[in-house]
């Protein structure tokens, strides 16, 4: 199971301090993600005619792994209407515990912790 976090922050300002402190932590830049209406990040990445088509594609990656394809379609809306999304990929229980930490603590509007296999 490969474990992925996704946090969704109303303030552009607030994710962008959520994802400087999970590097601090000891993260790997490739492994935080910020996704908004000001930086696309990996949702650029996909497949899509639109910057939106490729936040949905980008959501559905993530959530449809586990059958939560509602989650990524509330997930892509709350961007399109200016919320950000910080997105983990911890490898090890010490970074999902770190991570879960770090990112409750800032008070995401939305919180989803995804089990996918691989």
């Amino acid at each position: 199971m490969t474990p992925v976090i996704v946090a969704l922050y109303d303030d552009f300002g607030v994710a962008q301090r959520v994802r400087t402190e999970l590097v601090a932590d000891g993260f790997p830049t490739d492994r935080v993600e910020l996704t908004s209406q000001t930086e696309s990040g990996q949702a650029d990445a996909e497949p899509g005619e639109s910057y939106w088509r490729k936040v949905s594609n980008y959501f559905h990656t993530l959530f449809d792994q586990t059958g939560d394809s509602a989650s990524a379609d509330q997930f892509a809306d709350r961007v399109r209407k200016g919320s950000s999304a910080i997105t983990v990929h911890p490898r090890s229980d010490h970074e999902l515990d770190s991570a879960r930490t770090i990112l409750r603590q800032h008070h995401p509007a939305d919180f989803r912790e995804e089990h996918a296999n691989n």
